[in-house]
């Protein structure tokens, strides 16, 4: 069988979306389908809404079965699926609600407009978590068209070499990735880490710090003060196999990241075994529960962040019980195999259906 996703840009990019849909197409022989990148050239919006017609005609010329629409895409599309609906059987890969997660109000809600408008021809929406599940049952969405297809638990096939010990003489180390833009939180992690005695614990950062140039040069200016210098490692964008070494030699995992629809970097860290700290939003509460696979704070509350990284670098039995929890809990969640397995039956069911 064959599928074509519609994507926007690069598919190669190191975001959630992206390494998603590359684990699933290198995953698809193994389950018997091949799955084919089909891109809208990324211009600023909406202009990229005149390549939707062309782009539409390219995936269906191909000779897929079904077509798969990334919700990173929906919008450039959604007036052309309203003038004509589409020849192959169109399923929603849902990474984002309708309108996005980064964007001004203003284009949220233009967006969010076109979103549904392409969501319109879809026979069924594939969301990434529970979280962005319930969002859009809430929104409408009858629930047998809507079904959870999340990110699979393991990071790679292999663990990269082992980094040096992480704790840099410290009591313990904390790991941070993620990408540098402002929903991720970046800055508040570093304001409540400079909150915790100077050698309490190690903060690492792995992900790419020029994916927001303005966001970017903000961090670095928090990185250049006093109160974080030599505490601090900035690793930058690392591959899967180097994020599984750094998971691997870490104490804690945080990440105060406020909009998550699903936050797989929460679920991978917790399969090496890391109690995880973020704030209570997003889809975190559906993957840790405080007090038991991690500690969550109440959103912009820096003192209870700070509070929270401050016991489990102190606390290695705490480290440990929580840890082991993280891990149980995520073990139960499906690989990367079964979640290609699960997106193919669905693509399977709407082409045969």
């Amino acid at each position: 069988m064959l599928a074509a996703l519609i994507t926007l840009g690069d598919p190669g990019r190191l975001t959630g979306g992206y390494l998603f849909h590359r684990r699933i197409a290198e995953l698809a022989p193994a389950h018997n389908a091949r799955l084919e990148f089909v891109s809208v050239p990324e211009r600023p919006f909406p202009i990229g809404i005149a390549d939707g017609s062309r782009v539409l005609a390219t995936a269906t010329r191909i000779g897929a079965d079904a077509l798969v629409l990334d919700s990173i895409a929906a919008a450039f599309l959604g007036p052309w699926l309203t003038i004509r609906a589409p020849t192959r059987p169109l399923l929603g890969m849902l990474h984002q609600p309708p309108g996005g997660i980064d964007h001004s109000p203003l284009r949220t809600k233009l967006q969010a407009a076109l979103d549904r408008l392409a969501y319109r021809r879809t026979r069924l929406l594939m969301a990434a978590s529970e979280s962005l599940a319930i969002d859009l049952r809430h929104l409408g969405y009858a629930s047998d068209r809507v079904a959870v297809v999340p990110p699979g638990r393991d990071v790679a096939a292999a663990t990269g070499p082992h980094p040096d010990d992480l704790r840099r003489g410290r009591a313990a180390s904390c790991l941070a990735v993620g990408n540098w833009v402002e929903r991720k939180g970046i800055l508040s992690l570093l304001d409540a880490f400079a909150r915790l005695d100077s050698g309490l614990a190690t903060l690492h950062l792995v992900g790419d710090d020029r994916v927001d140039a303005a966001y970017g040069r903000r961090v670095r200016q928090r990185l250049n003060q006093r109160d974080l210098q030599g505490r601090v490692e900035v690793h930058g964008p690392r591959s899967l196999e180097e994020v599984a070494a750094f998971y691997a030699a870490a104490d804690v995992f945080v990440l105060p990241s406020l909009k998550e629809p699903y936050g797989t970097v929460y679920g991978e860290a917790m399969a090496f075994g890391l109690p995880v700290v973020g704030w209570r939003a997003g889809n975190l509460p559906f993957l840790a529960e405080h007090e038991r696979e991690g500690l969550l704070a109440e959103p912009g509350d820096l003192v209870e962040l700070a509070e929270a990284m401050r016991r489990l670098a102190a606390d290695a039995s705490l480290r440990q019980r929580l840890g082991a929890a993280a891990r149980e809990r995520a073990l139960r969640r499906p690989t990367w195999h079964e979640v290609a397995g699960l997106f193919f039956e669905h693509v399977r069911e709407a082409a045969h259906g």
